[in-house]
């Protein structure tokens, strides 16, 4: 996953003078909670691991010069920027809350303005620390890619006014668990485009954001606009190709690109 090069300088999404591939490569873990009679709602799940993505960045052990995922996280980022999630169940889902990570509930269920969720349990997912690309710890390796296709059960409603918004491409069709990991660039690509104070504006507010699915007319004035842009390196599923435009609302404000 790549995205536009008119990027801030700290962002990793930024193309760098060194050669990405050839740095070791990692992978961030996602697993989403997925039991067989009550799974959560597409857009619950997409939110929720969206959300997982900014706390793990904006967790101590991340940001810390000597926290303990931080050397993980910025090995992550001199790579390319991959995200794998991953579906659990019962003992599974138990196992997976034993390794080091965070766990987000999803708010849709909750919300009584939510009627997508209507009947669906909050989403529950768990981001990890980075690991390597070929080094995932055994109880998660074990772990299905497939099986994430998840619906909502009504049209999600408009997104609110704060936070930004997550359009995902109308021309792309990908399973859940694929967008969540699209949805998750997104959210990441959004943290970069911001100072200190937005940021930490925008986790004292719990990180308000949307993933919404664009109409073909909206997508082509996104993609034309300037925003940021997610785009896919084709590894998994999907051909290589823009995924994702983050739209910016208050309090997390991101500029159009000249």
């Amino acid at each position: 996953m790549t995205s536009s090069d008119a990027i801030p300088h700290s962002s990793p999404f930024r193309h760098a003078e060194t050669d990405r591939d050839a740095a070791p490569q990692f992978v961030l873990p996602l697993v989403v909670r997925i039991e067989k009679t009550a799974p959560p709602s597409r857009t619950d799940a997409l939110e929720t691991a969206a959300r997982a993505v900014l706390v793990l960045l904006s967790d101590e052990r991340s940001t810390a010069e000597d926290g303990e995922w931080a050397e993980a996280v910025r090995d992550w980022q001199d790579a390319r920027i991959r995200k794998v999630v991953r579906r659990a169940r019962g003992a599974e889902w138990r196992r997976a809350q034993t390794l080091p990570g965070i766990t987000l509930t999803g708010r849709a269920a909750a919300a009584e303005d939510a009627p997508e969720a209507e009947g669906a349990p909050a989403a529950e997912v768990r981001v990890f620390p980075p690991v390597p690309l070929d080094g995932w710890p055994k109880e998660l390796a074990k772990l299905q890619v497939s099986g994430t296709d998840l619906d909502d059960p009504a049209p999600p409603p408009p997104p609110g006014p704060a936070g930004p918004v997550l359009w995902l491409s109308p021309e792309v069709k990908m399973s859940a668990g694929k967008a969540m990991a699209q949805a998750g660039h997104g959210a990441q690509l959004a943290w970069w485009e911001l100072d200190d104070a937005r940021r930490a504006a925008w986790r004292e507010a719990g990180f308000p954001l949307a993933v919404r699915m664009a109409s073909p007319e909206r997508w082509g004035a996104l993609t034309r606009s300037g925003l940021p842009v997610v785009r896919d390196a084709g590894f998994t599923e999907i051909a290589p190709g823009e995924t994702v435009v983050v739209e910016g609302r208050s309090p997390a404000v991101f500029r159009r690109r000249p």
